[in-house]
């Protein structure tokens, strides 16, 4: 044999043995380069902090904005990289910061314009984006501009909707239609000193603005400006379907859901509601954010995050409209808060994802909500137990996911708070026998960093909101320390979800049995994820055959507390086809392909042109010697 053959083959050999390098191990997957054509917020983790609850840095039992500094370093350790502050501008706090009193100042319970600043330098250096709650709809009654409308002041005459009303058949003055509060009651109160009635969709104590008033549209795009110039990266817009009402303030429709004409369900909301006006606004304030983003790019794209309870037609147009006008970058989807529960079947989860990526419009990031502030947390609605299971299906779905601050250590509901220590509106205006029906203070309790007192939230002697007392099991602390916890499984899911596949592959998911059903993303030349869920209270027993090509060659990457597998065991450990699922329980897979990944095909495509290289030089060399030296150059 040559020794240019020799050569030739030794080349070939290393090539080969490449070709079948062992799959990479989990570290190796995790380490994979994440740069892609995927924008910050496409497939970030948005975590909500509700202030009020978070951290409390000065003892007066209240969070603030300093507690919040004190613990971003947490948020940058588990993963996150945006967070959405629940309101935090002056109010009265009537509706614990739904009801603005100045869009331009911070509430002074939680501090002060330099500590706002503080924070999103922090926030920015540890590279999180923040995110503002914003409340357009309405203001607060004690509000310079509510003030002056009341006064009649010159350009704030129609600032918010005003009516006179009309008299009933025995003379009475009554309000000019059935319309309700959300929170209960007439959605008009009368003013005495204007002496006209004024809307008001939520309390009394937040009247509606006028957005058929160019001057109030042209003020609210004044404040996005004003934050967006502090640094924020966008907005989350509260109750964004509320903003416009039809102008002949007809009665609405009964909806025969209730017989009490003072509850929300008693009609159907078509004049006050889901108007189509509405959209154009959205779009206003998405071009808005966009030139702003143009104008200073280095910031990256700033987004609008919006909150309505709608129907999927409505919220598709808010992504993009029938002309492709784009609205909002992420309309809230809330199918996992208001459809399923703890009684849905696996077909119910399933249905609930296909339909929001149907009408979805293409090329816009899907969103997940699994948990926030006005609901009752995941652990209480589908079980303590299902916590690992839901945060296991909301980080392996694509696009967005949205996480209520606690969800990752499974914090519960506190239902033993009293009438005497409840303050949720909605639930004081229920009264005493039937509060506990709608208060939302259950899920708004303060943050359970530790089992010290008040569970490391505050050292004050009583807390705004009393802490539950489970907290002495359950806390942020013990989880750290525990081999298995909730938490530990919450930051590895956002670890694995720097994965190119959870980023960017291919989507399918089916429901395997009643009981159970599963999710696949794949990407070429990497391994393909795969989480089977089990939603029922009995253990199950899978078999993916079916599903995937090769469910012998499933490696564990994520297990719950509760289950038997660690990450990096075979799920066929026992030599069985099949996977056996504790109650409620979830399990996140890989498989061990023997296609190559990008990186390992790169390293090839290098090895072949390293190895082309040599072989003409070996070739020239050959020709050289055996033949040029006789070529007669005369």
């Amino acid at each position: 044999m040559s020794t240019l053959q020799q050569q030739t083959q030794l080349l070939l050999l290393c090539s080969l043995l490449l070709i079948r390098a062992p799959t990479p191990s989990m570290s190796s997957l995790l380490s994979t380069e994440t740069d892609d054509f995927i924008d910050w917020w496409q497939h970030a983790v948005f975590y909500q902090i509700y202030p009020r609850s978070f951290k409390d840095s000065n003892g007066d039992g209240i969070g603030d904005l300093q507690g919040i500094i004190s613990k971003l370093p947490y948020l940058a350790e588990t993963g996150i990289t945006a967070t959405w502050l629940s309101p935090i501008f002056q109010s009265p706090m009537v509706d614990f910061g739904y009801d603005i009193s100045d869009y331009r100042s911070i509430q002074s319970e939680y501090g002060s314009m330099s500590d706002f600043e503080q924070l999103v330098h922090t926030a920015t250096t540890l590279g999180i984006k923040i995110v503002l709650d914003f409340v357009p709809n309405h203001s607060s009654d004690q509000h310079e501009w509510f003030k002056k409308s009341v006064a009649k002041e010159p350009g704030y005459e129609d600032f918010y909707i005003w009516s006179d009303g009309k008299l009933d058949e025995d003379g009475q003055r009554q309000p000019p239609n059935n319309w309700q509060s959300v929170f209960y009651g007439s959605a008009w109160e009368w003013n005495e000193e204007r002496e006209q009635y004024y809307l008001h969709q939520f309390t009394k104590e937040q009247p509606d603005l006028n957005f058929r008033n160019a001057a109030v549209v042209q003020a609210m795009d004044d404040v996005m400006l004003y934050w967006l110039q502090k640094g924020v990266a966008g907005f989350r817009i509260d109750a964004v379907n509320h903003l416009f009402e039809s102008e002949t303030l007809a009665d609405e429709p009964l909806s025969g859901k209730s017989t009490d004409p003072l509850s929300y369900d008693y009609t159907r909301h078509i004049y006050t509601k889901d108007l189509p006006e509405v959209l154009d606004m959205v779009q206003h304030w998405r071009q808005l954010l966009d030139d702003y983003t143009a104008k200073h790019p280095a910031g990256g794209a700033r987004i609008m995050m919006t909150e309505a309870y709608a129907g999927l037609r409505d919220l598709a147009d808010y992504y993009e409209d029938a002309n492709g006008v784009r609205g909002s970058h992420l309309p809230f989807n809330f199918n996992f808060i208001s459809n399923v529960n703890g009684e849905s079947d696996a077909r119910d989860f399933v249905y609930n994802v296909e339909k929001w990526l149907v009408y979805m419009p293409r090329g816009h990031a899907a969103n997940w909500v699994m948990g926030n502030h006005d609901n009752p947390r995941v652990a209480t609605r589908f079980g303590a137990d299902s916590v690992d299971a839901m945060n296991m299906l909301l980080m392996t779905l694509p696009g967005v996911a949205v996480t209520y601050n606690g969800e990752e250590l499974g914090m519960e509901d506190n239902k033993e708070i009293s009438w005497e220590e409840t303050v949720d509106p909605p639930a004081r205006n229920a009264g005493e026998l039937d509060f506990q029906k709608v208060s939302r203070d259950p899920a708004r309790t303060p943050f359970q960093w530790s089992s010290a007192r008040n569970a490391g939230f505050s050292d004050a002697a009583r807390t705004w909101l009393p802490v539950n007392p489970n907290y002495v099991q359950l806390n942020l602390e013990s989880q750290q320390l525990a081999k298995k916890s909730h938490y530990k499984v919450y930051k590895l899911l956002i670890e694995l979800r720097k994965l190119p596949v959870l980023r960017r592959g291919r989507f399918s998911i089916e429901p395997l049995s009643r009981a159970v059903f599963a999710i696949k993303r794949s990407l070429k030349d990497y391994n393909t994820l795969v989480t089977i869920i089990n939603v029922s209270d009995k253990e199950q027993i899978v078999n993916l055959t079916d599903f995937i090509n090769r469910p012998q060659q499933l490696i564990v990457a994520v297990a719950g507390v509760d289950s038997t597998y660690e990450p990096g065991d075979y799920s066929n450990r026992n030599g069985s086809q099949q996977l056996l699922l504790p109650p409620n329980a979830g399990i996140v897979l890989w498989e061990q392909d023997a296609i190559m990944s990008a990186q390992r095909r790169q390293l090839v495509k290098q090895l072949i042109k390293s190895f082309n290289v040599v072989l003409v030089a070996l070739l020239m060399y050959n020709l050289w010697r055996h033949k040029w030296t006789k070529v007669n150059f005369n």
